[in-house]
């Protein structure tokens, strides 16, 4: 399930039923850490966590943490040294150093109307920021309240900045590729961009496919599959996929698709002629991410078909064939593992 969804889906879950949460995020990162700036885990009342900001020690202080923050109900900002050397350290080797936000969310109703807008747009594969307005006081860190920024200006939360910080919130929020914070007089702001998940548009339902949707949605990709055959092509064969569509023919494989620059498609029909079709039209997209299972002589003839059409080499070098990395796979399974460890890789080109 994409993070962000399962993220929103449990905060909503536990506010409903009136208990208060804790979402831990890595705000700052200096030297080498598990996970990225942005990188969220819910911890709930009961102790147990979801999601993760890095695992081993330093998931395990950060869930005691929490449960500090919620016994408290008062946020926190620590700094964790992941040098295993260091006095202070987590017991990681990291070498590096994670400060993680403690935010304390409680259950009232506009937490609720936030999460729920969070969730929502989740679900609907929409981009946002997710502002957190920070305030020191001689009673410690106080968070003054959320807000979500949608790319259209439009705002959902509980804070009122004033008009200077507001703009230079939104004058940040144009170029935040990662998690940003900005100063204003006594209030810091942290600049969360939460991103839609990259879909994976799978053509061809056969039993390469099916490993490869499901290891792509664990890893986080919305999964579209298409087929001209609807015995594969289906929600019982494909649980994991968010949409299964059956065409007459591959000639018209993309109708109907909003393929952007997100996009990962992945080329793996029943034949070279049918590939062949499919990879002519992708080509015509934007999408990211191009990708054809093949043996280097199939794609060597079909990359020649395409020539005589008109493409250029320039063109065809989008397209990664053979696909995957080179691990020796065999199976369905290990090729699978091979491909989407491609999409993980391209995927994390694009986030740097």
């Amino acid at each position: 399930m994409n993070s962000n969804v399962h993220i929103a889906e449990v905060i909503c879950g536990q506010l409903e039923k009136g208990l208060a949460v804790v979402l831990a995020t890595i705000a700052d990162v200096r030297g080498s850490s598990p996970r990225h700036l942005g990188a969220k885990m819910v911890v709930t009342a009961d102790g147990k966590s979801h999601g993760t900001i890095g695992g081993s020690l330093l998931e395990a202080d950060a869930i005691k943490m929490a449960g500090r923050v919620l016994s408290e109900r008062k946020p926190a900002l620590v700094e964790f040294d992941l040098d295993a050397g260091g006095p202070d350290s987590s017991g990681m080797i990291c070498g590096g150093k994670a400060v993680v936000l403690f935010d304390f969310i409680s259950p009232d109703k506009v937490n609720q109307d936030i999460f729920r807008r969070w969730r929502d747009a989740a679900l609907a594969g929409t981009s946002f920021f997710f502002l957190t307005y920070l305030r020191d006081s001689d009673h410690g860190m106080i968070v003054n309240g959320h807000t979500l920024l949608f790319p259209g200006g439009e705002t959902i939360g509980n804070t009122t900045p004033s008009i200077p910080l507001a703009e230079a919130v939104k004058e940040a929020a144009r170029t935040a590729s990662a998690t940003t914070v900005i100063n204003g007089g006594d209030t810091r702001v942290i600049i969360d961009p939460v991103r839609k998940a990259a879909t994976l548009y799978c053509f061809g339902a056969g039993h390469v496919a099916l490993p490869t949707a499901r290891i792509a949605a664990m890893a986080g990709f919305r999964i579209v599959v298409i087929d001209d055959r609807a015995e594969y092509a289906n929600a019982e064969r494909f649980p994991d996929a968010e949409r299964t569509g059956v065409v007459k023919d591959y000639a018209h494989a993309f109708n109907g698709l909003e393929i952007d620059v997100d996009s990962f498609v992945v080329i793996m029909t029943r034949g070279h002629q049918f590939d062949r079709v499919v990879l002519e039209q992708a080509l015509f997209t934007p999408a990211g991410y191009i990708g054809m299972i093949s043996s280097r002589r199939k794609r060597d003839a079909v990359f020649q078909e395409l020539l005589t059409k008109g493409f250029k080499k320039k063109e065809l070098a989008r397209v990664h064939a053979p696909i995957g990395i080179d691990i020796g796979s065999e199976t369905p399974e290990e090729i699978a593992v091979s491909i989407v460890a491609q999409l993980i890789k391209e995927r994390a080109g694009k986030k740097a």
